[in-house]
């Protein structure tokens, strides 16, 4: 398939839900990914990690890209262990998944620091140099609410790790992926992007710093770079799809590794029984990442109410992200902060 064509409007909440024969959309219905390769930020554990083993499961080759290798690796084992486990329990599963090598081979663990641009960029020029050919970029990893601090650029940490890390990253992988057959970024926001805004006069909270406030910032900055890269890519004609996709309320350690105080036991603790597995929430990403009917611009959320939980279905945008003026402030700032430029017209 490729990119989007012209003209396509900017609302596509309104487009058939995705479905398969029961009318909802699982893992189970992940097509076949032999011989595409996939990065995958933030892959040791929760959303990430979700997303690595149903890709791995369906044949698909996996760059686990963590900040810490040796959890990496942890993560890695397990998703062999957990597949060589469910294949010995259910035999007849439609996958092979027995072989412990070609397992093994398809899990590919590199150091990636989202929130350093220095080492951003060491990995995107390692993996260009073994990989001229990525089919899929998720970027999912994210940080939650901490307590206000420094990226190794001076940049106010969420924004640094959630959002100018995966800018830069996706500006430097973007002509690997221009080579693949069908290729997509999916970008990983939150339904708190419809709170969120941009604060162009205090992007690093000296003045006035609050943690869900600065996360739901990142958040929507996630959510306008996806659609900015959506709208020049296709003035591009470039082949590469952007879609963005949210896990609604998802159990993961996103709201207990780095939060504090109330909201780590709100999010953490309190409301933690309602939320829906990580497995579950990783479907949205895992729609846009491999579904043959997606086109670009499109945003995937749960079928739940108010988005918290359920099967994957394409939802709106909140229509401050969606703006054009926004996307194109947005993306010069992030140009300078980065130094990356990714080559596509405005």
């Amino acid at each position: 398939m490729t990119g989007e064509p012209e003209g396509r409007p900017e609302s596509v909440s309104e487009r058939p839900r995705p479905q398969q024969q029961q009318g909802r959309w699982g893992a189970v219905d992940i097509p076949d990914q032999t011989g595409r390769v996939f990065v995958v930020t933030g892959a040791n554990g929760g959303l990430g990690l979700a997303t690595t083993r149903a890709l791995v499961r369906r044949g698909g080759h996996v760059v686990l890209a963590v900040r810490d290798e040796e959890k990496g690796r942890r993560a890695a084992d397990a998703v062999v262990a957990g597949l060589l486990a469910e294949s010995a329990d259910t035999p007849d599963t439609a996958w092979d998944v027995t072989d412990t090598r070609a397992l093994e081979a398809r899990l590919e663990v590199r150091r990636l620091d989202l929130a350093d641009l220095d080492a951003v960029r060491a990995f995107a020029r390692g993996l260009r140099a073994d990989r001229p050919r990525l089919d899929v970029l998720v970027n999912n990893a994210g940080v939650m609410a901490p307590p206000r601090t420094l990226s190794a650029q001076g940049h106010e940490l969420q924004f640094a790790a959630n959002h100018l890390g995966h800018f830069a990253l996706t500006g430097l992988l973007l002509g690997a992926l221009a080579a693949a057959p069908d290729p997509r970024v999916v970008t990983v926001s939150s339904v708190n992007h419809r709170k969120g805004r941009i604060r162009f006069d205090d992007l690093d909270g000296a003045r006035a710093y609050a943690p869900m406030a600065f996360y739901d910032q990142s958040k929507f900055a996630n959510a306008v770079h996806a659609r900015e890269l959506h709208r020049r890519l296709v003035a591009a004609g470039s082949p590469v799809r952007s879609l963005l996709a949210h896990p609604g309320y998802a159990a993961t350690g996103l709201q207990t590794g780095a939060p504090t105080g109330l909201v780590r036991l709100l999010f953490g603790r309190i409301l933690r029984p309602l939320a829906q597995t990580a497995a579950d929430g990783a479907l949205p990403q895992l729609y846009a990442a491999t579904a043959p009917d997606v086109r670009g611009g499109e945003f995937l959320g749960p079928d739940g109410r108010g988005e918290l939980r359920g099967a994957p279905v394409r939802v709106p945008l909140a229509p401050a992200a969606a703006d054009p003026g926004t996307g194109r402030r947005l993306w010069a700032l992030s140009e300078e902060l980065t130094g990356v430029r990714y080559g596509l017209p405005a």
